[in-house]
This record gives C-alpha cells, structure tokens and sequence, in this order.
C-alpha cells in the first residue's frame, strides 16, 4: 500500500513493483466506481511483471470504499458533478509516481476502467505533459465542461464496447470531435457486440448492458500493450 496526498486529503494507492534496480515506466491505473479493490491490484501486479511500476490510485481517498457489486453513486457522483475536483485528485497521483524513486518521471501513462475509464481522459484533457499515454477501457465519455478544452498533449486510446450503454455511438462520435479539435493523437478501437464491462470476468447482467466479451478483453489488452509500448518508446 502506499500513501499520497491531493491537500489534505490522504489517499491510499497500492504499487507493484518487481524489485530491480533503477528508474521505469510507471502505468497508473485508475478504478471503477467501486473505488481500488481486487481487479486494480492485480493490473498493477500484471504490470510490475511486464517490467513496469503499476501504482493503482485512489481517487475516493483512504478508507473510503464502496461495493464491487452494487450501486456506488454515491460515491461517483461528487466526482463527475466537480470535474475540477477529479482533476486535481488525479494530477496529485501523477505527482505522486513521479516523485517515486522507482519511477520514470520522463515515462508514465494512466489506464482505467468504467469510471477510472473517465479519469484516464481526465488526466489527458488536463493539458499536462508529465503523462504520455492515457486509456480508457469501457469508460465514461462525458466532458468536463470547466472551461475551454486547451490542448491534449497525452496520447489517447480508447478502447469500447460497441453495445455499451453508457457511452452510446453519439457519444462516441462526441468524444472523437473533442479529440480532434484539441489536437489529441487518438484511436478509438470498437469491438462489436460487446457491453459495458466487457473485462471484467465476473460481469453478467446482459439486461442492463453489462457483460464480460473474451474476445473484447483478450483484444483490448493487446491493442493496450502495444500502446504502452508505443508511448514509452
């Protein structure tokens, strides 16, 4: 477990690494709406065993939890009614990797998931330069709506189920325009039929949009790999 601050606030993240001497690539990884459980942990240990720092934040701050299998909107909620707020909790975790002594400060990238997807794009559309790559997995596409949108220097994936309810082809098509017009290097990687979720094993709620897709996850993370490698060089 490793503690950081945005303020006051403590937030407590979890960091994988795998022991070897010497500076790397850092991937934060951002969660769902749940806050940092299991599935966090276990990516930022998949990327510790790739030879990366996985450090997977905390945005809700430490103690603060919710329920991997209910309704967290609760929790969620304050966040995506104060964008400014995300972004000032995200860029304090970014600070945080950076200052690790483990850590690349030249190369590190954000991943995340459903709501984590939204702070990954957050964090790109900050303007800052101090991350190269940023991902969303089956995120949230709304924009921030805090003023004019400057540029986007972090290079952006998205990786999307194409039946995903919550973020919709007009979405898509939204979220494609932002991009462009902020001067974002970006792709976006459809995977037919597939819903919100669709990495996450334990997902099976069809009726609401919501399913695991193996093909959707076995693709998403090798178009996630080569982007990693990509952005660090």
């Amino acid at each position: 477990m490793f503690e950081y601050k945005d303020g006051a606030t403590v937030c407590e993240g979890y960091v994988a690494s795998d022991g070897a001497p010497g500076r790397k690539p850092c991937v934060l990884i951002a969660h769902a709406w749940a806050g940092l459980f299991d599935q966090e942990r276990a990516k930022a240990e998949e990327f510790a065993r790739a030879g990366y720092v996985g450090f997977a934040i905390d945005v809700y701050g430490k103690g603060v939890r919710g329920n991997p299998g209910g309704d967290n909107s609760a929790l969620m909620g304050p966040y995506l009614q104060d964008r400014a707020k995300l972004r000032q909790r995200l860029l304090a975790a970014v600070d945080a990797a950076k200052a690790r002594p483990d850590v690349d400060p030249s190369k590190i990238a954000i991943i995340g998931y459903c709501f984590g997807g939204l702070c990954a794009l957050d964090v790109a559309r900050s303007g800052t330069s101090d991350v190269k790559g940023a991902v969303s997995l089956h995120g949230i596409f709304a924009p921030p709506g805090i003023g004019a949108q400057g540029k986007i220097k972090t290079k952006v994936l998205v990786l999307h189920g194409w039946d995903d309810p919550m973020a919709k082809p007009n979405d898509v098509l939204g979220l494609a325009k932002e991009m462009t017009e902020a001067g974002a290097d970006w792709q976006i990687h459809a995977y037919g039929h597939a819903m919100h979720a669709f990495t996450v094993e334990a997902a099976n709620a069809p009726e609401s949009g919501v399913k695991y897709d193996r093909n959707a996850d076995k693709r998403s993370s090798a178009s996630m790999a080569a982007f990693l490698k990509e952005v660090f060089g």
